[in-house]
């Protein structure tokens, strides 16, 4: 039975588009040995915008923000070359921003990386968007070198485990894919 009452019905939401990010990260293989995998970021607001204390008034889908970072890498993950660019910025000061990112150098991207990131980018001399992409960057480079290093899937612990096991959901210890390649790990689920 249909109910016509009006007053139950649930009020329609709106919405309005204010800002667009937009994230892109790419992998790449170079023909001198070494990989590398780049970011870069656009935010745009959807009306015109003054950025606070600014005295420029940035229009309606120009990018506020388009900056990047590329991170050069060689196959046990040591970043050897990092390039940033800042081409739209809100304030004067932030074409410096990308600076303080060549003490990645010398970095292996694995285990650790976001808290030595954290540790050798001070946030008052580092742009924080460039700092914010560092994490996906080091999930990206993983990505690329999943078909060049392919023997790390089946690395192990010290106590003979594999390491693939609880490193995300679908390697969870008590999922179906574990009980498949090592039911020997598979833990039943907990309540």
């Amino acid at each position: 039975m249909a109910c016509n009452d009006d007053s139950a019905a649930e009020p329609v939401v709106t919405r309005e588009e204010l800002h667009l990010r937009q994230i892109e990260m790419r992998g790449y293989r170079r023909n001198d040995g070494l990989f590398e995998v780049s970011a870069r970021l656009v935010d745009r607001k959807t009306h015109d915008f003054t950025p606070p204390g600014g005295a420029r008034l940035v229009a309606a889908q120009t990018p506020i923000h388009d900056l990047g970072v590329t991170l050069m890498f060689d196959k046990d993950m040591i970043v050897r070359e990092v390039h940033t660019f800042i081409q739209s910025h809100p304030y004067a000061p932030c074409q410096g921003g990308g600076d303080t990112l060549q003490t990645l150098v010398g970095l292996r991207i694995g285990p650790g990386w976001n808290a030595e990131v954290r540790k050798r980018l001070p946030s008052g001399d580092t742009c924080t968007h460039l700092k914010e992409l560092l994490g996906p960057l080091a999930s990206a480079a993983y990505q690329t070198m999943v078909t060049e290093r392919p023997s790390r899937f089946s690395e192990r612990d010290e106590q003979g485990k594999p390491r693939k096991i609880d490193s995300c959901h679908a390697y969870g210890a008590s999922r179906e894919l574990v009980k498949a390649l090592w039911p020997e790990y598979h833990t039943l689920k907990k309540m």
